[in-house]
C-alpha cells in the first residue's frame, strides 16, 4: 500500500482495536466495498490493519447503469492496495420492497463468496450514523427490543462465516475524512438521497435535527443490543427447562415468567416446527387467547392455552 493511501497511525490503531474485538489476529477477512465513502474507508483501514489477509468484494445489483463502472473503480483501487477483488453480480427484479430484496441478495452473495475464498469473516461499513437512523426507523414502526437493538456488531453470516461491523463507533464524517485525505473520489449513489426510501428520509431527519445526535442514538442502540443478548442467553437456558417435545407436540411451561420470556419461548416453538414466525400483533392476540385458556391458529400451528401451553401442527381444514 502506498503511503498516500495509508491512514495515519492513530486512526489505524483505533481501527485495529475495534477489529480485534471481532476477528482473531490469524483469521482472514473479507470486506464488502460498494465504492461509497464509508466502504472505501473500511477498505483502506482493513488493508492497513491486516496486510495480506484481506480480500474485497463488490456486489453489483445491476439496478443502475453506473453499477458496473463503480465495481471497476473498486477493483482498480484494490489493485493499488494489493487486495484481491471480486465483483459479485446478483439479479434483483424491480418491484415492492426493492431495498430489502437487494439486501437479502447481497448478503447471500457475500456469504457464498466468503465460503469459496475460505474467509473467516466479512466486514461491512455500517457506522454510528447508520445505527441512529436504524433506531429511529424502527421506533417509528413500533418495533420491540429485537428490532430496537438495531445493527449487531457481529452475527452469523453463513455456517462458517461471521458478519462483523467494526465501524459502529465511527461517524460518517470521520470516514469521509479518511477518504478525502487519501485523495480518492468515492462513488456517489443517488439512491441514498431518494426520499421514497425510508432510510433516506430518516438520514435527512438525523442530519437536519438539533436533537437527534447520532452518537447518543447509537449508544442507546448498543445498550439495547446488550439487553437483547442477555435475554437471548436466558432463553437458551429456559428452552431446556420449560420447553418439552412429545412426538409432534411441544409443551411450554409459562408459569411465573415475564411476558417477554413467554413470548420468546413461544417463538422458539415456532422455530422447532420450522414455521414462519408471526408478526407482533398476531403473536400478541394469540398469547392473550392462551392466557385465557383459549386456542389460536398461527403459521399452520394450533396453540392451546392453559397452565401448560401446547403447540402442534394444525389439523387440515375440512373441504
Amino acid at each position: 500500500m502506498s503511503l498516500a493511501l495509508r491512514p495515519d497511525d492513530d486512526i489505524q490503531k483505533r481501527f485495529a482495536a475495534d477489529l480485534d474485538e471481532l476477528v482473531e489476529p490469524g483469521e482472514r477477512l473479507g470486506v464488502a466495498v460498494s465504492g461509497g465513502p464509508d466502504s472505501v474507508a473500511l477498505l483502506l483501514l482493513a488493508a492497513a490493519a491486516k496486510p495480506g489477509a484481506v480480500e474485497a468484494a463488490t456486489v453489483d445489483h445491476r439496478l443502475r447503469a453506473e453499477s458496473a463502472g463503480e465495481a471497476r473503480f473498486v477493483a482498480a483501487l484494490c489493485k493499488q492496495l494489493g487486495v484481491p477483488h471480486a465483483t459479485l453480480s446478483v439479479d434483483v427484479s424491480p418491484g415492492a420492497s426493492l431495498q430489502a430484496r437487494a439486501r437479502h441478495a447481497r448478503y447471500r452473495a457475500l456469504a457464498d463468496w466468503a465460503t469459496e475464498q475460505s474467509l473467516d469473516a466479512v466486514a461491512t461499513a455500517h457506522h454510528a450514523d447508520d445505527q441512529a437512523e436504524t433506531l429511529l426507523m424502527r421506533l417509528a414502526r413500533g418495533a420491540g427490543l429485537s428490532g430496537l437493538a438495531a445493527t449487531r456488531r457481529i452475527r452469523q453470516l453463513d455456517r462458517d462465516v461471521m458478519l462483523v461491523r467494526p465501524l459502529l463507533s465511527w461517524r460518517r464524517s470521520e470516514l469521509a475524512e479518511i477518504v478525502r485525505i487519501a485523495d480518492i473520489q468515492p462513488v456517489d449513489d443517488p439512491t441514498n438521497r431518494d426520499p421514497k426510501h425510508d432510510r433516506s428520509r430518516f438520514r435527512g431527519l438525523v442530519e437536519r435535527s438539533d436533537w437527534a445526535e447520532a452518537d447518543r442514538l447509537a449508544s442507546s442502540a448498543l445498550w439495547l443490543a446488550e439487553a437483547e443478548e442477555a435475554i437471548e442467553w436466558s432463553v437458551e437456558r429456559l428452552v431446556t427447562e420449560r420447553l418439552s417435545v412429545f412426538g409432534d407436540e411441544i409443551e411450554i411451561d409459562p408459569a411465573g415468567l415475564p411476558r417477554e420470556l413467554q413470548r420468546r419461548l413461544l417463538l422458539a416453538a415456532f422455530d422447532r416446527f420450522e414455521a414462519q414466525r408471526p408478526r407482533g400483533p398476531q403473536l400478541e392476540r394469540a398469547m392473550r387467547a392462551m392466557a385465557a385458556s383459549r386456542s389460536a391458529t398461527l403459521s399452520g400451528l394450533k396453540l392451546v392455552g392453559g397452565a401448560t401451553w401446547k403447540i402442534a401442527p394444525a389439523p387440515a381444514r375440512r373441504t
